[in-house]
């Protein structure tokens, strides 16, 4: 990735607030699959089927449970990020150290690794003449789990001549990148989409219509139309816009603005943009509670996650996770919170309730993803260095 040249401070305070630039390369000698795990191609993997609706997660309420890891999966992936569609399948996001996105079932078996690669004139995009490849970042699905949407960092090959980076601005010229939706069915892309420079996180409405993604170099939010598959809106926001939630009638979006301490929120009827009060150093992802009352956001440089109140807009608690708290996910029954704590290799299960600290497991080294299966109640949590680790909270 090309670097742009900066003090020695100023590229530290941004490669902790990104993330990306602290990830390893891809290793060199290929790690052993987890026992069991299985890897199907061609056909085979074409007959993957989507089940029809999440099972629920049984049992106790969620405060009362206590996570143990069941699961870990290694083999050639780096995830930035993995997701679960609640509908039977996990999908990791390998970034540019791999260039895939590696689909596994509940179980944790490989379904498929799908290439980044595409011919976006394939897709309707007649500007791009070659092969092009991607570098996934995140994922969010469709409502039905029929479709995921995949961000890419940047793409690389013919009409792509200035890739991204951490430090970066609307006028660095770095190149705009495509998002691809990936159909759950036959597990192949089949829509690639233009958006903004660097786009980062993805979010899709409760109501399926409208795609929404950061756009880190940009400054800006894409809003796409679910139905054409086109952009319809850049909304801009300011430095470096990362994670994205939507309130659950599909009419306010709420996206973190990494490069500063506050949350904006953005009309999805009018594309007003307006700002919460500050909420402190670095947000950068963000939950909501199922009722859609309760924001809660993970603040990277403050090392907290604080829970926010959305009819006043104002933080009403905070605790300390660990060393740059990054992804989180909650539960279904909106009890629980899972933080991963990138620098501390920990993850921390927190109370809403309260906020107290519940339980802090090590993991992997670099923990930077993290997904609540509501099918199964399993945790996953992506460690930058090469695993994947699924936690059973019973």
């Amino acid at each position: 990735m090309k670097r742009l040249l900066v003090t020695a401070v100023a590229a530290a305070t941004l490669a902790s607030m990104a993330g990306c630039s602290e990830a390893p390369r891809a290793p060199t000698a290929r790690v052993t699959d987890a026992p069991g795990q299985l890897s199907t191609s061609g056909s085979a993997a074409a007959r993957v089927q989507v089940s029809a609706s999440p099972s629920g997660a049984p049992g106790r309420p969620t405060t009362e449970r206590r996570l143990t890891r069941t699961v870990t999966i290694r083999g050639e992936i780096t995830p930035k990020s993995v997701v679960a569609s609640g509908h039977g399948l996990v999908f990791a996001q390998n970034m540019i150290y791999t260039h895939t996105i590696t689909v596994y079932d509940r179980q944790g078996r490989l379904l498929r690794t799908i290439p980044d690669s595409v011919r976006p004139a394939d897709f309707g995009l007649s500007q791009y003449t070659g092969l092009d490849r991607g570098g996934p970042v995140e994922a969010a699905f469709s409502p039905d789990g029929r479709h995921a949407y995949v961000s890419n960092y940047s793409m690389y090959g013919p009409g792509f001549r200035h890739p991204g980076d951490d430090v970066c601005s609307p006028s660095s010229g770095v190149d705009d990148s495509l998002l691809y939706r990936v159909d759950t069915a036959s597990l192949r892309i089949d829509q690639v989409i233009p958006v903004g420079a660097v786009p980062k996180f993805v979010a899709v409405s409760p109501d399926g219509r409208l795609v929404l993604v950061s756009n880190w170099c940009s400054y800006s939010l894409s809003v796409i139309d679910a139905v054409t598959g086109r952009q319809v809106r850049r909304v801009p926001l300011g430095r470096y816009p990362r994670g994205i939630v939507v309130d659950p009638a599909s009419r306010t979006a709420y996206v973190a603005v990494m490069g500063d301490d506050r949350i904006s929120r953005v009309d999805l009827r009018t594309f007003a943009v307006s700002a919460l009060p500050a909420i402190g150093n670095g947000p950068r992802h963000l939950v909501r509670d199922p009722t859609g009352r309760w924001l809660y956001a993970t603040l990277n440089g403050d090392g907290r996650v604080v829970k926010i109140d959305l009819r006043s807009g104002r933080v009403v608690s905070r605790v300390r996770t660990g060393n740059q708290p990054r992804s989180m996910t909650i539960s279904a029954d909106g009890q629980a919170l899972y933080v991963v704590n990138y620098a501390s290799d920990t993850i921390s299960k927190v109370r809403t309730g309260d906020m107290a600290v519940l339980q802090t497991l090590p993991v992997g080294h670099h923990p930077i993803g993290i997904t609540y299966d509501q099918g199964s109640g399993d945790v996953w949590v992506a460690c930058y260095s090469g695993s994947i680790l699924v936690f059973r909270d019973s």
